[in-house]
């Protein structure tokens, strides 16, 4: 498994403001999908191209265009719904899965609750959006099922991350034969007696949406 911080100014600028307990959720909803942009830009890297002929204005050549099949966009329900326009945004014909799992505050341990998928993802590079790897167990689950569907490269976007979140991932996942990757604009410095990042920026999907609802 590969964890990638992005080092970027812009990207700690704009998380700053997301971590701010002043920002409303408009302004909260706003950022969060410029900030996945720029995360999705260092996610792609290794997205699947196929060459193709063309012909400009001048002369003919040689470009790519995504290869066939092609990426499936996954947010996890509900808070991956606001990443989700951010990540589209960059790759507009990509196909999109949902991905509907909750998180028991008293295990800590993921269950699913919704899903809409291919039955049959072989071949299939899978981007998974998660506002926060906490303790990993959520992010761990989404990724097994994808997986066990037959995708065979998987790349996590997440705003934040915990050390303890990605070593709990590494050592759920690690008899997969399936490239993982995360992608996050910050490891925060540890999780909280209630498995909340520190400092994090508090529950995605509340800031996102307010308070109404399901995690």
């Amino acid at each position: 498994m590969r964890i990638h911080v992005v080092d970027h100014p812009l990207v700690a600028h704009k998380l700053t403001t997301l971590r701010d307990e002043r920002t409303d959720s408009p302004t909260f909803r706003h950022l969060t999908d410029e900030l996945v942009t720029l995360l999705a830009y260092e996610a792609t890297r290794d997205v699947r191209v196929e060459q193709v002929d063309i012909t400009t204005p001048v002369s003919p050549t040689t470009g790519v265009r995504l290869a066939t099949p092609k990426p499936l966009v996954v947010p996890i329900l509900r808070a991956g719904l606001g990443m989700l326009d951010g990540m589209m945004r960059l790759l507009p014909t990509a196909e999109v899965g949902f991905l509907g799992m909750v998180r028991n505050e008293e295990t800590l341990e993921a269950a699913t609750y919704a899903e809409r998928l291919p039955d049959d993802l072989s071949g299939r590079q899978c981007y998974v959006l998660d506002p926060m790897l906490a303790t990993g167990g959520t992010l761990a689950a989404a990724i097994r099922f994808l997986t066990d569907r037959g995708a065979d490269h998987v790349t996590a976007i997440c705003l934040l991350a915990a050390p303890e979140g990605c070593v709990r991932l590494e050592k759920d996942l690690a008899d997969l034969d399936v490239p993982v990757t995360v992608v996050t604009a910050a490891m925060d410095e540890r999780l909280n007696e209630k498995g909340y990042i520190v400092p994090g920026l508090g529950d995605a999907g509340d800031r996102l949406y307010g308070i109404a609802g399901g995690a």
